[in-house]
């Protein structure tokens, strides 16, 4: 659990830089054999490009780090639950473990209605990732606290 603790830590600061840029506080680790393969920052809103959500990064910079063969044997840290689209990607690399702090009930990938991290309906994506949540869910909460009170701020 210690590990947890350490690997959520960083996603916090990851989350950090990301609300430092005025997108919502989102970092992400991939970790395979207690070793960091892929680090994510949010960075959506300040790109632009909606695709730039911290999981996503997370496993692009994975890939880009040469780690595509353990994709499968690694397990994803973020400081939120993965909404649709990167529950998505998630499953199609097939992500062995999930461990988040906070949930996103609207658009989430397992507390939303479109539960794309549970289903096993889909045959290519075969048994769907462990879930271990509120991992620093506090910490967590203080950083949506923070982004909220900056979306207040720009009105």
């Amino acid at each position: 659990m210690d590990k947890y603790n350490e690997y959520m830590l960083e996603c916090i600061e990851l989350a950090k830089q990301a609300l430092k840029k005025g997108n919502p506080p989102v970092g992400s680790v991939l970790v395979f054999e207690d070793k960091v393969i892929g680090r994510g920052i949010e960075s959506g809103k300040s790109s632009g490009d909606i695709t730039q959500h911290a999981e996503i990064l997370a496993v692009k910079d994975a890939l880009k780090n040469g780690y595509r063969d353990v994709l499968e044997q690694s397990v994803m840290f973020s400081t939120h639950e993965p909404c649709i689209m990167c529950s998505y990607l998630i499953r199609h690399h097939k992500i062995k473990k999930l461990v988040f702090g906070v949930s996103v009930p609207f658009v989430g990938g397992q507390s939303s209605e479109f539960k794309i991290l549970e289903t096993e309906n889909i045959p290519k994506w075969g048994k769907r990732p462990k879930i271990e949540t509120g991992i620093l869910q506090r910490e967590c909460e203080v950083l949506n606290e923070q982004f909220t009170a900056y979306l207040a701020n720009q009105k």
